[in-house]
């Protein structure tokens, strides 16, 4: 019990929460450039992959120039890889806007452009650019191998539910205007999006589709967990089971939440994330008519490639 406990640690927001702020300035420098490759569905275009070190941009190819973004989040620098050689630029000291300037400066040198814009998105009383952001941060080491591990566990998690859905769904990763890691499902169908919202909200609700996640939550919601939700809302989700003890529907807030806390208790958490996304599809399918067959075999590669196609069938843990 105490091995399994140690490889989910306890998350506490409150220790968390000036890295996780920080993160979530400086994810978004190098997270603009996302924004020029083309638009997938929700957004798809823009994740950042969890990495063995930390968060990585896709491969990105602009104006005669490759190179991705690697936010080292166990080293404290950020790592920008090119075709045409590597520059380092440090996390652990200095201000937002001293790290914007450190990093255009680099990329300059490999024959990168600064990002179109520097303004900061989705975060409440933020500045609004990074050259606008003096505060003074302290790299915290210790709380930075937390939030890595912890996106770490839950994209095996995430990963794992997702591998057998036969539709269109984005690499999971990290969204970096609200720091969130997602995966998400589509279907075909054509959503309306919420009025009166900015434009990439709404363009985030073109379609219909299952989001399920983890999040550090924030100042006013300060839900360290998974959560999940659906697109659009149906009715029908208030008397539900979410397949793990502990996860409940939070009618306010439109999300089903499984708690850290009630998730690293669990005698298999990986396995426990699993089982609340296909509880969550269970009730789009359910509830708002999507197809059941668009859920393949979950097994692993080793058990596909020596068993023949007609009798492939689905492996349980």
């Amino acid at each position: 019990m105490s091995d399994r406990l140690n490889a989910w640690p306890t998350l506490a927001r409150v220790d968390l929460a000036p890295m996780v702020d920080y993160l979530n300035r400086v994810v978004q420098v190098a997270g603009k450039y996302t924004l020029d490759e083309p638009f997938e569905a929700g957004w798809g275009n823009t994740v950042l992959d969890v990495t063995p070190r930390g968060l990585r941009t896709p491969t990105l190819r602009q104006r005669g120039t490759t190179f991705t973004v690697h936010y080292r989040l166990l080293d404290g620098d950020v790592a920008i890889e090119a075709d045409k050689g590597s520059r380092t630029v440090t996390l652990s000291k200095g201000s937002v806007a001293t790290f914007y300037a450190s990093f255009c400066a680099a990329a300059h040198e490999l024959g990168i452009p600064r990002p179109r814009s520097s303004l900061i998105c989705e975060i409440p009383d933020a500045p609004p650019r990074f050259e606008d952001d003096h505060v003074e941060r302290v790299w915290d080491g210790r709380a930075a191998r937390l939030i890595w591990t912890a996106l770490d566990l839950a994209a095996d998690g995430l990963e794992a539910w997702q591998a057998p859905f036969l539709g269109y769904r984005p690499r999971v990763g990290v969204m970096w205007g609200g720091f969130d890691l997602s995966a998400t499902r589509y279907r075909a169908r054509p959503a309306v999006p919420t009025p009166h919202q900015p434009p990439f909200l709404q363009n985030a609700q073109l379609d219909t589709y299952v989001s399920v996640g983890f999040s550090f939550g924030d100042a006013k919601a300060p839900n360290v967990g998974m959560y999940a939700y659906i697109w659009p809302p149906p009715d029908g989700l208030g008397d539900r089971s979410w397949g793990v003890e502990g996860a409940a529907w939070h009618p306010d807030a439109g999300l089903v939440r499984l708690p850290w806390a009630r998730l690293r208790e669990t005698a298999d958490p990986h396995q426990a994330i699993v089982a609340f996304g296909d509880a969550v599809y269970d009730a789009a399918v359910e509830t708002a008519g999507w197809p059941s067959d668009l859920v393949g075999p979950r097994v692993e590669g080793w058990y596909m490639s020596r068993t023949p196609p007609g009798s492939v069938q689905p492996q349980h843990d």
